[in-house]
């Protein structure tokens, strides 16, 4: 494990300006991964095929993480959370999606989505009413930004509209691929609150569950993370007070734009995860299977396999922990999440890859995990900013050009 606990990086921004990392794991970072890692061996690993077969939601595992506080891990103390830091939250996931895509990201979206949200841009009461709850593992929160005209191009695809009326917004519209929308507490949503057009007139607010005119659709069929729940949500004549508005009328673009980019340092984190999984995987397969009269693991074609594994979730898991360690630090970190994103889940999805390769034909049975970590890492390189759009994130910071 020491390897996982220090490293130091010299790495150049755009305009060569030298930023040094001296990184090591703090103790108490240390000791958050061993009690995490303990729980996932304990708790969630030994459900993950169960909950892949079935389709049954994870309730058991949530609501004994958030006993332990891990629902709200990096939320500030003041508002119901453990006051850990981003590092520790990215460690969080990484080990999740170890033990079980579907818990791992039931608990990205509900902290560094729906929680994230609220803990960078609502106003006091509104943290008070729905982030303590959701920091405390008392509901889970949702974030609502995809529609049936609007995944990448959220700036002029966004439709669901709230406008005024007396002290109430009225929404009105859809949304698609919510994850956690039928087990949350809140909603936070991306609306358009005026007429202006583009992105001027993007809010979010927040609609509480059970709020009469939301229709949850039923939870979607996905090729993986069965046991995590997206659905497509509508918003009927929705009724809520004005003040639920999150952050600033007209910034709602600009605040998601922050939020993924923390959240896409969970995905690439989870990615590792799953990527971590395969790998273990295939190491004690290849030990124990037999060919041409030794183990799988003598053969140089395995080995240069599981090289390579090695290599590339551990660059990955620095990417990932850099862009996080900058957040704590309080330094520009789109850059390096988009980096983090892009490398660790296209990653993840070569080495679960090769981990079904190393496993012959097995490897293609849902008797054995590497499938199911294989269909549910997919998910990772679309969700938070596909490979392509983190792509052009990555090189208009470079190249010093502007969103167009």
């Amino acid at each position: 494990m020491d390897d996982r606990r220090w490293i130091t990086i010299h790495l150049y921004r755009p305009l060569m300006t030298e930023t040094v990392m001296d990184f090591r794991l703090t103790t108490e970072q240390q000791l958050i991964q061993q009690s995490i890692r303990e729980f996932v061996e304990k708790e969630v690993k030994p459900l993950a095929a169960h909950t892949d077969r079935t389709h049954e939601f994870p309730w058991g595992p949530i609501r004994k993480m958030a006993a332990l506080g891990f629902l709200g891990l990096n939320i500030p103390e003041q508002w119901g959370g453990a006051g850990a830091d981003h590092v520790s939250a990215a460690i969080l996931i990484e080990e999740l999606g170890r033990g079980c895509g579907s818990t791992a990201l039931t608990v990205a979206a509900h902290l560094g989505l729906a929680s994230a949200a609220l803990a960078q841009f609502a106003c006091d009461s509104l943290k008070e009413r729905y982030l303590k709850p959701m920091a405390r593992g008392e509901i889970l929160g949702a974030l609502g930004l995809t529609e049936p005209g609007a995944g990448s191009d959220l700036k002029g695809g966004v439709r669901t509209t709230a406008r005024r009326d007396g002290n109430e917004w009225v929404i009105n519209g859809s949304k698609m691929w919510m994850t956690n929308a039928s087990v949350a507490g809140a909603l936070v949503v991306l609306v358009r609150t005026g007429n202006r057009g583009g992105s001027h007139d993007l809010s979010h607010i927040v609609v509480p569950a059970g709020t009469p005119g939301v229709v949850i659709g039923p939870a979607e069929h996905k090729m993986g993370l069965h046991g995590c729940k997206t659905h497509a949500v509508s918003f009927e004549d929705v009724r809520v007070p004005l003040d639920h508005l999150v952050g600033e009328e007209g910034r709602g673009l600009q605040q998601t734009l922050t939020v993924l980019d923390g959240g896409r340092i969970g995905i690439g984190a989870l990615s590792v995860g799953l990527a971590q999984a395969a790998y273990e995987e295939a190491i004690q397969y290849a030990n124990q299977r037999q060919a041409f009269g030794v183990p799988l693991a003598r053969h140089q074609a395995i080995q240069f396999k599981i090289a390579d594994m090695a290599t590339q979730i551990q660059a990955a898991r620095w990417l990932v922990y850099y862009a996080a360690w900058l957040r704590d630090q309080g330094q520009p970190y789109t850059l390096a999440a988009a980096q983090a994103k892009l490398f660790a889940t296209e990653m993840a999805d070569r080495v679960c890859f090769e981990a079904i390769q190393i496993h012959g034909g097995y490897g293609y049975s849902a008797e054995f995990p590497v499938e199911r970590f294989y269909r549910d890492n997919r998910l990772m390189l679309i969700g938070e900013g596909t490979s392509e759009i983190n792509r052009l994130v990555i090189a208009r910071r470079v190249l010093g050009l502007q969103a167009g």
